[in-house]
């Protein structure tokens, strides 16, 4: 460029493309790969995801499906970070989790935490944790004028908080510099056990802790509004938002019912969320709380700078697996990452043994230096909302709010969080959102690496010590991996009993090249259900299956080729694998026009992308298992 010419974007040089071109693109991908008739608009909408909440995921976005204006940070409504710094200037607090029944172990957990990364400890007191007069002996060492000490006391609150403020005072360290959270909350604590016996006398203790932390411990938030409880239920991302706004509100009621003026009342909220390793879902999910909790507070009358929600997100224990943990660390990093991105200034990394028991040192370990790599190295906090202006974000940040919105309407319609948990009506809608995604999961449409997508027999199991058993009689705690991993133990009981694990015989038909895909596709498949794979180093056929299938040691069979194989040998070799003495027959792939033909010679079952892999799994043990 010279002094005298005008200064060109570099894209000036590139002719303006527009949608209708890209859907043409779009087209000829999807006519190489056998779609014809979809075009236009239907090309597009042909590579859509649904997902939970009536939410639909298209694959392109422009400037015109941007949603309103998300505001600046700091500023209501809140969307792209709760303070105008964000967490530039200090990274977000590092937060681990202790359950430790043993306050001398807890001890030893919390300061090793503290001397290697961690601003803050989460601890587990009372039930399922070190008991309330452990508290001191759990937390000897540490300073409690510089660390934020977090509380989840489950029925012990009061007792747990009164006793931490005690320590407060005993170390010498004003209450003035106190910080964390006591943990108080009655309206979880109704979802975890489904009693409400003393409700109401724990939502006067609560809003007498908060009185305390207003007038003695402004550092101090007395509640913890906490969403895993509907998280670990099933709950989708908008029914985690709308339970919390509806139990936020709960507790608002109490506290300036209580005296409390509406913005003390709002400082003494901590929210608690999930983060999963769908990334840009968590990302939306804290940004649209944010906003959410912005509107309650203005509709409340709370002043903006009272407004701003304090978030502190966990890495879901749903998505935690119990085979092939190792895998969890690749889970847990992306949903760290997604925690930061999404703006939490708390985020908690459980460790990947987290699922099997108490977690190592080792685990322990990996956990908090994962966020040191996320704050240090990838520098993740010094960049406010880093997400922000991506339309595919705000999009979905605008039509997760909306939908999680209506959710907390139902709610509030139904007399409130309280009402909505005691009739049955939260369990029974989280209920229903999990059958669909049980669905999802057992046809593979969720694939879970490690447990139904690429699983390992040969992996040596990851024991741990037994962790305390969580409180429960109220809503239940649900795993992605639990039709699997119930799938795993009764080949593991084959395996103790027998001395080996089910079998099945891939019977290879034709060349290599018709049957490399199905051949992977079964081994996978069976081996998700705990089922060894047993197969001949070259392809079989009518003539010799039978030899190749008893060397097998299987009781059961698969056949694995291509549609036009099939056609010339499937029906003979299922005859012979009858013949031969196998209790079922399997076909990989889509039945077509040939079923009865097929199913005359003797195939049993069509295994295929999207059928029910648990149930044809669960029924092919049933034949294997030593009786």
């Amino acid at each position: 460029m010279t002094a005298e010419s005008p200064e060109l974007p570099l894209a000036a040089a590139f002719p303006d493309a527009d949608r209708e071109q890209w859907q043409r693109l779009v087209e000829g991908v999807l006519r190489k790969s056998g779609v014809t008739e979809a075009s236009g608009a239907a090309a597009e909408d042909a590579l859509a995801t649904d997902l939970q909440d009536g939410i639909r995921i298209r694959p392109l976005y422009t400037a015109e499906d941007g949603a309103a204006a998300p505001g600046h940070p700091g500023f209501p409504p809140f969307v792209r970070a709760g303070r105008p710094e964000g967490t530039t200037v200090a990274g977000w607090d590092v937060r681990q989790r202790h359950v430790h029944t043993d306050p001398r172990r807890a001890n030893e957990s919390v300061l090793a935490d503290l001397e290697n990364g961690v601003s803050s400890v989460w601890l587990t007191v009372g039930d399922g944790g070190v008991p309330v007069s452990g508290l001191e002996q759990a937390l000897q060492g540490v300073y409690l004028d510089l660390a934020a000490v977090v509380l989840d006391a489950g029925a012990d609150f009061a007792a747990a908080a009164e006793e931490l403020l005690r320590l407060y005072t005993a170390s010498g360290a004003p209450l003035s510099e106190a910080a964390g959270c006591l943990g108080a909350d009655p309206l979880g604590l109704l979802a975890r056990t489904g009693d409400d016996a003393k409700l109401r006398l724990q939502l006067e203790s609560a809003a007498r802790l908060a009185e305390r932390c207003t007038t003695e411990a402004p550092g101090l938030r007395a509640l913890a509004v906490d969403a895993l409880p509907y998280h670990e239920a099933g709950g989708s991302a908008a029914e985690e938002l709308g339970t919390s706004l509806a139990t936020g509100v709960g507790y608002l009621r109490q506290l300036t019912g209580a005296g409390l003026g509406i913005d003390d009342a709002c400082r003494q909220l901590e929210f608690r969320y999930a983060a999963t390793a769908d990334q840009f879902l968590t990302i939306a999910k804290l940004r649209a709380a944010r906003r959410l909790w912005a509107r309650v507070a203005e509709v409340c009358g709370a002043s903006p700078a009272a407004a701003a929600q304090r978030q502190h997100a966990v890495t879901s224990t749903v998505m935690m697996t119990r085979r092939d943990p190792w895998v969890n660390m690749l889970r847990t990093t992306v949903a760290g990452l997604s925690a930061g991105v999404g703006g939490a200034e708390a985020v908690t990394v459980l460790p990947f043994d987290a699922a099997l028991g108490l977690p190592d040192a080792f685990a322990r370990r990996i956990a908090r230096n994962t966020q040191s790599v996320l704050l240090e190295e990838s520098h993740l906090s010094k960049v406010i909302d880093p997400a922000g202006g991506s339309w595919y974000v705000e999009s979905l940040t605008d039509e997760l709010a909306r939908a999680a919105w209506a959710w907390f309407q139902e709610i509030e319609g139904a007399g409130g969080q309280a009402a909505a948990l005691r009739s049955g009506m939260i369990a029974g809608r989280l209920a229903q959102t999990w059958q669909r995604r049980t669905d999802d999961l057992a046809r593979r449409r969720e694939p879970i690496t490690g447990v139904s997508e690429f699983p390992h027999l040969a992996e040596p199991p990851v024991h741990r010590e037994p962790a305390p058993a969580p409180i429960g009689g109220g809503l239940p705690r649900v795993r992605r991996d639990d039709a699997y991993e119930r799938l795993r133990s009764r080949s593991d009981a084959h395996l103790a009993a027998s001395g080996a694990r089910p079998k099945v015989f891939l019977a290879a038909l034709g060349p290599v090249a018709a049957h490399t895909a199905r051949l992977a596709f079964a081994a996978n498949l069976f081996q998700a259900g705990g089922i060894e794979t047993v197969q001949e180093p070259g392809p079989v056929d009518a003539e010799s299956v039978a030899e190749a299938f008893a060397r097998s040691g299987a009781r059961t069979a698969c056949l694995c080729a291509s549609d036009a194989v099939y056609g010339e040998q499937a029906a003979a070799v299922a005859a012979a694998l009858k013949s031969a003495g196998a209790v079922r027959v399997h076909l990989a792939g889509k039945p077509g026009e040939r079923r009865e033909e097929f199913t005359a010679a003797g195939v049993d079952s069509f295994v295929f992308a999207g059928c029910d892999a648990v149930e044809v799994l669960s029924s092919a043990l049933d034949v294997m298992e030593v009786a």
